[in-house]
Parts: C-alpha cells; structure tokens; sequence
C-alpha cells in the first residue's frame, strides 16, 4: 500500500503515477489516496478527460462504483487555471489525454502540488499509451498495479480487446476489454475460441 510521503524540507510538490491493466484497480487507488487527502484537509482538485464520460461527466467512478467528484477537460492545460490555491490534484485515464501532461504536471509540481496520475501504460495492442510513459520517467512515485488474468490466474499486465473494433481509443467496459497476463495476452483470439468452443 502506497503511503503519502511526509517531506517537512521539500520546497516542492511532485508526481505520482498509478498504472496498470484495465480493471487492475487503478481508479480505485486514485480515489483511495485522493480521500486520504480529503481527510488530512487538504485542497483537492480531479480532472478527467471530457471524452471519458462512461459514468457521466462530474464524476471518477471506479469499476467497484466508488467515486469523487471531478472536472472535465479536453487538454491538459487547463488544469492550470483551475488548481489555483489547491495542494493535491488527481488525473484519472491520463491516457486519453494530450502530449503537454507531463509538462504540465512538471510545472504544477514546482509549484508545490501533489499530482496523482492514474491511467493505462499499455493499449489494447501493448503498445505505450498516450502521456503515461513520458510520465513514468518523470514522476517520483510509481505503482503498477495489476488485474488477475481470467484464463490461468496469473498477475494480468495487458488489456486485451474483445471485439474486432478499429482504433485505438475505444471506451469500453468487462464486454470489451478482459485483463490478461503476457501469455494469454500473446495467444490473442485462440483463447477466445476456444472458451466459446467448450
């Protein structure tokens, strides 16, 4: 479990990213560390990006159906002008989100903001996704978490898309997506067919 570091000498914020597989709980732990600075009165600002609107447009919702209240934004920068006078700052699916994140969480950072990032490594095809590998490189925290893999249970690390759909982006709920370990993510569609042979 991620504990919130307690630097008294630090003169500024800094970065912390949480990824992982779909349904690995990434959203999960955003919200939980987001909470924990509720509790410890802190200012706290959520972002998410407006093309993310699978449980409406006001809200983070986790796939458990906990949730904090959010604001949506088509870019990154403007969160700027909206985490004015805010200390803890979360971003959930940073992968549907613009090139200039990590400048932006770097410069945010530097003003002393704690920034909480949450969002896909990999895409549906394992490649890097979005903003989050550039951001992995920069942040001071990184938890990767992890989805069991519905075919051998093992640690699932990839999403695996279910339909035959085109493009990259492509929202998408258990009907669409499933968790799966390199293995099975590498063995693709014979699982498939094999599941629906039996």
């Amino acid at each position: 479990m991620f504990l919130e570091p307690n630097f008294r000498t630090q003169r500024s914020g800094w970065i912390e990213v949480i990824c992982g597989s779909m349904f690995s709980g990434k959203t999960e732990e955003l919200i939980r560390r987001l909470k924990r600075a509720v509790l410890a009165n802190q200012t706290v600002r959520v972002f998410k990006p407006e093309v993310d609107s699978r449980y409406g447009v006001e809200k983070v919702v986790s796939h458990d159906e906990n949730f904090i209240s959010s604001v949506a934004i088509r870019s990154s920068s403007e969160m700027v002008s909206l985490a004015e006078d805010v200390e803890v700052i979360g971003i959930d699916e940073a992968q549907f989100l613009d090139e200039e994140l990590p400048t932006i969480c770097q410069q945010l950072s530097l003003k002393g903001v704690r920034v909480i990032v949450a969002g896909l490594d990999m895409d549906y095809l394992g490649q890097p996704f979005g903003p989050v590998p550039h951001l992995l490189a920069v942040a001071e925290y990184i938890t990767k978490v992890h989805a069991i893999c519905p075919h051998c249970g093992n640690l699932a690390t990839h999403s695996f898309r279910l339909s035959d759909a085109p493009g990259r982006l492509m929202l998408g709920e258990k009907d669409t997506y499933e968790p799966r370990c390199r293995q099975c993510f590498s063995m693709g569609n014979i699982l498939d067919f094999k599941r629906n042979t039996e």
